[in-house]
């Protein structure tokens, strides 16, 4: 709606200074924002590199880290899914997720 209104504003205007700053707005508004999923595994894995996250430690339930971070069940699985791949945490059936042991060269 933003971005419509001020295209609708300038349309036919003759003044290039206008054009140029809607364009500029419209592209600072047009920024693409890091999925949600993304913003958790990026949290998380700067929990474990400044060590408030050890090895061993179990990390928040399903249900906790959807309280905390304010999303569904499937954005909190999409983070965990992605640590997991990465080799930052280990999931263990019915017990929960733990961040993994990190290799020396990590």
């Amino acid at each position: 709606m933003y971005a419509w209104k001020a295209k609708h504003e300038v349309m036919g205007c003759r003044d290039k200074q206008k054009v140029i700053k809607w364009r500029l707005q419209t592209w600072e508004f047009r920024m693409p924002v890091k999925p949600k999923w993304e913003q958790i595994v990026d949290h998380i894995r700067g929990q474990i590199e400044s060590g408030e996250l050890s090895p061993g430690d179990k990390l928040p339930s399903t249900a906790q880290l959807c309280k905390e971070y304010g999303v569904s069940t499937t954005v909190v699985r999409q983070a965990i899914l992605v640590l997991q791949t990465q080799g930052m945490v280990e999931g263990v059936h019915g017990l929960g997720v733990f961040v993994a042991e990190q290799s020396p060269s990590s």
